[in-house]
């Protein structure tokens, strides 16, 4: 079925057409891919287990009811789902050869990547100043950091995330396609889509660079500029056991950081000619399944209050079931 979709016709088609793409499976059938598959399977199971703990633990343990850790569980949610977007699909095309994706679902899987990806960026950007405003304004936190504060920030990180997504899929979705339907991608991703356009994308790729600076380059540009302050207000203390907490809760956020924004500016940043098909690929597998998998192990091995409400949470069970 998927090649038929391959060899029908040449000319231009768009969404009009009943024609969709093929993907490119990321694995074959060696035993080396078998097992990269079966890692890729488990790294994805833990991500959603790991992520939906998170959130349930937040949720349930009324110490962590602080801003902090509600935009920790909103980091968990925007997770759970972005990782959902691609691999289910990658699973389903290698188990059963379902490659073949339709014009609408490419542009859903599209949308929904950036919005949440993007989202992801901006809310990043935002737990880092609930940070600065924990360790330099302690005694405004509460007020700067009201319940109504955090929710604005998740509203605005949401909003962001979708104005990016709509404006990037509808430029790419505009361009007319033609000639082979195979994307040389394990999902519906911009700049693979856009080698398959029969049309100067020049201008687009433009529009993509400037919206790669105001989601990525502006937020670490706030990232950076947020723990610079911090540094120095960290520099300053006096407490050692003060000075230890601070950098915890701040090492978990920066690592966590490094690890979602460092390959999305080498995708989204870098020109189309320093990176091939299957260099995209690996990138792409690092920060769609990789990451989100770490976030919650990093959160827990460095906060105590998380462990403390996981151990707390399972000697609940524990009593519950010697009951």
């Amino acid at each position: 079925h998927s090649e038929a979709w391959q060899k029908a016709g040449r000319g231009p088609w768009n969404h009009s057409s009943t024609i969709g793409f093929v993907l490119t499976s990321l694995f074959n059938e060696s035993p080396m891919h078998l097992f990269l598959f079966s890692m890729v399977v488990v790294i994805y199971t833990l991500a959603m287990a790991g992520n939906t703990a998170m959130v349930f633990l937040i949720w349930a343990d009324a110490q962590l009811h602080t801003p902090m850790y509600f935009l920790l569980s909103q980091l968990s949610f925007l997770d759970i789902f972005f990782t959902s977007v691609t691999v289910p699909k990658m699973i389903a095309g290698f188990l059963f050869g379902w490659t073949s994706i339709s014009f609408v679902g490419c542009g859903a899987q599209t949308f929904f990547f950036m919005f949440l990806g993007a989202a992801e960026c901006l809310l990043l950007a935002l737990m880092a100043y609930d940070r600065y405003v924990a360790i330099c304004n302690p005694l405004r936190y509460r007020s700067l950091m009201s319940r109504q504060t955090c929710l604005l920030m998740v509203a605005a990180s949401w909003l962001g995330g979708s104005i990016n997504a709509s404006i990037q899929t509808a430029l790419t979705l505009q361009f007319p396609y033609c000639g082979s339907r195979r994307i040389a991608h394990f999902f519906c991703e911009v700049p693979s889509l856009l080698r398959l356009a029969c049309a100067d994308t020049a201008a687009y790729v433009r529009v993509l660079f400037v919206t790669g600076v105001v989601v990525l380059l502006v937020p670490i540009a706030f990232i950076t500029t947020s723990y610079a302050l911090i540094l120095a207000a960290v520099l300053g203390m006096r407490s050692v056991e003060g000075r230890q907490k601070a950098l915890a809760t701040c090492s978990s956020h920066l690592t966590v950081v490094n690890l979602f924004y460092g390959p999305l500016v080498y995708t989204y940043m870098l020109l189309a000619s320093y990176h091939s098909p299957g260099q995209d690929d690996v990138v792409s597998i690092f920060y769609t399944v990789l990451t989100p998998m770490l976030n919650p192990v990093i959160y827990s091995l460095r906060n105590k209050e998380v462990t403390g409400a996981m151990k707390k949470f399972i000697g609940k069970c524990g009593v519950g079931r010697t009951a």
